[in-house]
């Protein structure tokens, strides 16, 4: 094997490893959008069904998908954010964000939405990764990432006043659940506060 092949092997492996973590919900999110109407009923966010022990929903509802319409949409908008931020943290904390995203949404849901029946989309933990990168890594450095945590603020202060973008409701192709970005955009901005206080620390004095 040549020199230039190692090298190509070697950046191929390592933008594997940067991507790895958007891949893997394209690849699931993608696979599942070929099951039927029963598997995406098995798998949501439904409040009646986590009642009666059926966790599993607590993590599927997020990676299934109204339809094709709904899934582009929103891998487009994680290969987006991924691009933008994925850099602000290594990639183990990237899924502990994830996790820590999923969580607070689904907390959300369960406690302060109980007229929700049920949910799916990425939507909520992608607010989570963005604005999470948004936080720890915005700064001199990074003006852009400002400017897009402006942006995020106030179409969070939008979808709460005034409901769902115009369009989106179109776009996905059925009903816009805008407290799934509030509660992600929220567990965002935790998580991104976290890296920062922790790197703060370890700065020696």
């Amino acid at each position: 094997m040549g020199l230039d092949e190692r090298l190509r092997i070697t950046r191929n492996r390592t933008l594997l490893e940067r991507w790895q973590l958007p891949l893997v919900v394209i690849v699931v999110s993608i696979a599942l959008l070929f099951g039927d109407d029963v598997t995406r009923d098995w798998l949501r966010f439904e409040r009646a069904g986590i009642a009666r022990g059926e966790l599993w929903r607590l993590l599927s509802g997020h990676l299934v998908h109204l339809g094709p319409s709904h899934v582009a949409l929103n891998l487009a908008g994680l290969c987006l954010a991924w691009y933008l931020v994925r850099e602000a943290f290594a990639k183990t904390q990237w899924w502990f964000v994830l996790a820590f995203g999923v969580s607070l949404i689904d907390a959300g849901f369960w406690f302060l939405n109980p007229e929700l029946q049920w949910y799916v989309g990425l939507s909520g933990v992608l607010h989570t990764l963005l604005v999470a990168g948004v936080v720890a890594a915005a700064g001199k450095e990074h003006r852009e990432l400002i400017v897009i945590g402006i942006l995020v603020a106030a179409k969070i202060g939008w979808e709460q006043v005034a409901g769902p973008l115009p369009g989106s409701v179109e776009s996905s192709g059925g009903a816009v659940i805008v407290d799934a970005h509030l509660y992600g955009s929220v567990a965002g901005v935790l998580a991104g506060l976290f890296k920062r206080i922790r790197v703060r620390r370890s700065v020696p004095i």
